[in-house]
């Protein structure tokens, strides 16, 4: 299993600190990530590298709902049949 596919809100929100450099404690799950730097490039390469990953995430689902908990409600939809 690769390793960049995230599976807690802890994992999702260190792969966006990377991304926009605060820490991650400083991400609020229910924070505007576009308002808080990322860029639709960004939201790109994670849904890409999270594929990858085996988590089959969708761009559209992530751009909808750019939050940690938006996400995390996302990934366990997408692999709840996993």
């Amino acid at each position: 299993m690769n390793t960049e596919a995230p599976r807690s809100a802890d994992e999702i929100r260190a792969a966006v600190a990377a991304l926009i450099s605060p820490e991650p404690e400083d991400i609020p799950d229910h924070a505007n990530l576009v308002l808080l730097g990322l860029t639709s490039l960004d939201l790109m390469r994670l849904s890409g590298r999270w594929r990858r990953g085996g988590i089959p995430v969708k761009f559209e689902s992530l751009v909808a709902d750019p939050t940690i908990e938006g996400w995390v409600r996302h990934v366990a939809a997408v692999t709840a049949d996993s």
